[in-house]
């Protein structure tokens, strides 16, 4: 693909991401109360969208020699972009509302495949090409500020990022926790946010060069409480979430069967998924030892 062909397609998808609110404009406009989280969540995919890709052009007409690696991180946000907004809007959001099951297909696509991706996709760095010119330097010297780097440095050190992940989601998960977050707007946010941005510390931590030998440490214990978990939702004997019992007996399920569902969708395709991160950065460290 030449250069002319790259620009228009970012042109495209910046209009495209000035347009994606629309659809969500035209659906609250059908309800009675308008869900303004809704409209708010739609206002900022389009802007990170929009603003990615911006950012992205301007990188392409400055590089010469390093226009494939760019259109790979480029590949990967963009994906891990539509995966989170699958993730967040209907029909799926919709769905987790009546089915627990519903519920973990939507964090597992949060945390193990739109995070990873997003985190390829190089995001700090290319957002911040996106702003004005006279923006950037204040804002990179704003991001500079010693506390504010001993923070960020902390968060994605190995340790950290894998213990505020695990508490995230076991934390979650307790009954009283998850039954809150169903009934309670803002504290729904609350759960999707802490879920998201610890992922993204998590994977961060992953694919940082300076901590590859803890990563494959960090995936397969990742892998393994996240099974215990879902093993611990799909081997219990009773339904441990109040909020999903009369949703799940009005859908066809009952409350016990949602959950079970739930348990192997936590337990079996995401344990795959962090097996397969592990086995890959395992096969790559021994490519690079034998070359």
């Amino acid at each position: 693909m030449d250069v002319v062909a790259l620009h228009r397609l970012i042109k495209a998808g910046i209009c495209l991401a000035t347009l994606l609110p629309l659809p969500c404009l035209a659906h609250v406009a059908e309800q009675d109360s308008p869900p303004s989280s809704e409209i708010w969540l739609w206002m900022c995919l389009a802007l990170s969208l929009g603003l990615y890709l911006t950012g992205w052009a301007r990188i392409v007409r400055k590089a010469r020699d390093e226009r494939r690696p760019l259109t790979n991180i480029a590949l990967c946000f963009t994906l891990g972009w539509i995966v989170l907004a699958v993730a967040l809007v209907p029909p799926l959001d919709t769905w987790s509302e009546h089915w627990f099951s519903a519920h973990m297909v939507q964090h597992e696509l949060m945390m193990v495949v739109a995070a990873p991706l997003l985190v390829l996709g190089k995001p700090l760095g290319v957002w911040l090409w996106g702003l004005p010119s006279e923006m950037r330097p204040r804002l990179t010297q704003a991001l500079r500020r010693p506390a504010i780097l001993s923070v960020w440095r902390w968060l994605g050190r190995p340790l950290p990022a894998w213990m505020l992940h695990a508490v995230a989601i076991w934390g979650w998960h307790i009954p009283a926790f998850f039954d809150a977050a169903l009934e309670n707007n803002a504290i729904h946010i609350a759960q999707h946010l802490s879920f998201l941005v610890t992922a993204l510390f998590f994977w961060w931590a992953v694919f940082d060069r300076a901590s590859r030998g803890h990563a494959v440490i960090s995936l397969f214990t990742t892998m393994m409480h996240t099974g215990a978990l879902g093993a611990l939702l799909t081997f219990s004997s009773a339904a441990l979430y109040p909020a999903y019992v009369a949703r799940a007996l009005s859908h066809g399920l009952t409350p016990l069967e949602d959950q079970q569902l739930g348990g192997l969708i936590m337990w079996i395709p995401a344990g795959t998924a962090y097996l397969g991160a592990a086995l890959g950065l395992l096969f790559g460290r021994l490519l690079k030892t034998s070359s």
